[in-house]
């Protein structure tokens, strides 16, 4: 389930603020997450990495060519260039956003997927947390 997201024009501390604030909102109890940043900047920026260690996140610090602990992230990122991005063409950066955030409350609610048994993102972390 993609639990938070954030887009911008430049990846700035702003924009990671706002994504880290999403988060935490919508994290739910008892979860041991990991959020993968692929190697940009924010990975070793000292107040990111402070603020995943504050909200109990454990940080994917995956090194080039061995993806473990982002694999689950990387199948999400494929889908979605696959099925929003490939081929299409954006008249603005308002409507990218606006298709984005569509797709991703699709990808959450929506899309049912053979790997959670036919269930949406959304409906198998339900399960898993009532269990």
């Amino acid at each position: 389930e993609i639990v938070a997201w954030d887009v911008s024009r430049r990846p700035d501390l702003a924009q990671q603020r706002r994504l880290l604030a999403m988060l935490e909102d919508r994290l739910p109890e008892g979860v041991d997450p990991v959020l993968h940043s692929d190697m940009g900047w924010q990975y070793q920026h000292r107040w990111w990495r402070d603020r995943l260690a504050e909200l109990g996140i454990r940080q994917s610090m995956s090194r080039k060519g061995d993806c473990i602990d982002n694999a689950a992230t990387e199948q999400v990122f494929g889908h979605l260039k696959d099925e929003f991005y490939t081929g299409r063409e954006f008249a603005s950066y308002e409507e990218f956003e606006t298709g984005l955030n569509e797709y991703i409350i699709h990808w959450n609610t929506r899309r049912r997927q053979r790997r959670l048994e036919g269930r949406t993102p959304e409906e198998f972390r339900s399960m898993s947390l009532a269990a």
